[in-house]
Parts: structure tokens; sequence; C-alpha cells
């Protein structure tokens, strides 16, 4: 197998999610880099506990649904949306072949009803047709992961992502990497991946980093405690670096300190070339 130079890797990163078979990783990363993950998860789990059951058992068609109507949106307002949709409707052939208005109003409580309405009408539309009129997606407990997640990313509007969680999040239990934008700000200030990358992109680069050796509860277990980390200490705007177990993984957090170390206190000028002639 080859092994990659770092440039390399940030290179690959626009392709598509891929890898070796049953998700092991496709790029052979260098072990100052796998150590590293490690040495952070084992801190984030000391930190937040391991492992981190699944937050609820659905199929995988529910949770295409759910990170559907999720885009966006806040988990309780998504969650809202979602249990009104199964409220009111008996099946997701009900779904598919309601009127649209009637689904874009079970899912007002989340962003843009009126997009996704459309969208996930026409994405159950296009489940059945391509599985010969079965409306489920079990079928991809059979298939590789790499295969699983290329025939999901071919449905409008799923990515990586969304193709991960269906995979993780769902009764498969699939060992597929998710990265929202609270495990990709903690992952590039941590100097993991580079503060250029995008979230897309960063997918692949994250997933061909974690070891091989890992199943899909420690995968389930990364991204959990890195979102964990995003939410309750390295926030978006004023992060508490001082107080982070990371800080000395951590060349932003140390940068932030330092910058903050060398600011004049509140209240004081600094001296001017001249002050104390």
């Amino acid at each position: 197998m080859a092994v990659y130079s770092q440039d390399d890797l940030f290179d690959l990163a626009g392709s598509p999610v891929l890898g070796a078979p049953d998700g092991a990783p496709g790029l052979e990363m260098s072990n100052p880099e796998r150590e590293k993950l490690r040495l952070i998860h084992e801190r984030l789990c000391r930190e937040y506990g391991c492992p981190v059951g699944y937050f609820h058992e659905l199929s995988p068609l529910d949770e295409l649904v759910s990170s559907l109507l999720s885009h966006r949106t806040r988990n309780s307002e998504s969650g809202a949306a979602y249990k009104e949709l199964r409220r009111r409707f008996p099946d997701w052939v009900a779904v598919r072949d309601a009127p649209t208005a009637e689904v874009q109003e079970a899912i007002s409580a989340c962003n843009w009803p009126e997009q996704k309405a459309p969208r996930l009408q026409q994405i159950l539309g296009l489940v059945t047709e391509r599985r010969g009129g079965d409306l489920s997606l079990d079928f991809l407990e059979h298939l590789s992961i790499p295969e699983a997640r290329a025939w999901l990313e071919e449905l409008p509007g799923v990515g990586p992502k969304t193709s991960a969680a269906v995979l993780i999040f769902s009764r498969l239990r699939r060992r597929a990497l998710p990265v929202d934008s609270h495990h990709h700000r903690v992952a590039q200030r941590l100097g993991l991946i580079p503060m250029s990358l995008d979230v897309g992109p960063a997918h692949r680069v994250l997933e061909d980093m974690l070891p091989p050796e890992w199943d899909a509860q420690m995968v389930y277990d990364d991204h959990e405690i890195l979102m964990f980390h995003g939410q309750r200490c390295c926030f978006y705007r004023a992060p508490e670096c001082a107080r982070c177990v990371l800080l000395d993984l951590c060349p932003d957090g140390q940068a932030r300190l330092k910058q903050a170390a060398a600011r004049p206190p509140k209240g004081r000028a600094r001296p001017g070339p001249d002050a104390g002639l």
C-alpha cells in the first residue's frame, strides 16, 4: 500500500469517500498522525465518557429521513418535525405519495420545509424506483461500506455526512464517520486537518486517519466526543482554551492564549515610544 504525504492527503481530500473494503482506511497515515488521534480520543473519552450510547434505534430509511430533516436545523426542531411526520402518516409510502403541501406542513418545525418536503418525496420515489418497488434501505447491510455510501450519495442532497449517518446511527451500526460542524472545527484547531479544508472533503481525510482496529462503536465514540468538545469547550466564538484537556496538543489554542497574554490589560494603554522620558 502506498504511503501518502500530508500534501498528498490534502490533494486527495476532494475525492469521493471510497477507501478499502468494508470501511477500512484507504490511505496509510503516518504514525504521528494516528498516535495524535488516539491520544485525543483517550483524553476526550475520559472527559466525556466512553462508550457513548446510541441515541436511537432507527431503520436506515428512517435515519435517512431524519438526517435530511436535520440539515441546517437544530436537533430539537428536526426531531419535532420527524415525530410529526410519523404521527401524520402511517408509513414512508404514504409520505412519498401525499400532497407535497401536507408533507411541508408536517415538517414545518424544521428550517426550509418548502424545500425539504419535495426533496424528501423525490428521494423516497427514487429509492422505490432503484429498488424495484421496495421502499427500504435494509439491503445496505449486505454491501461493503464504500458501496453503500456510493449508493446513498447518488441520491439528490445526500453527501458524505448523511451517508455516514445512515450507516452508523441507524440500527445497521456500520463503521462510517460523520463530520458535523463541531467535529470539523475541533479537528481544524487541533491541526488534524488544515483550516482551509471544508467539511465535505474533511470526511475523507479524517476517515483515513482512523486506526484500522477501531470498530463501529469506537468510530461513533470519536464523532460524538469531538462533537461534545465543540459544544462544551471549543466554542465557535471564545473557545475556553485555558481549561481544555487537549491544550498541549492544540496549536490553535496555544496561539490564542499566547496572543491573549501579549495584550495589555483592559483599561491600560500600551506605553508609547516616549513613555518615561
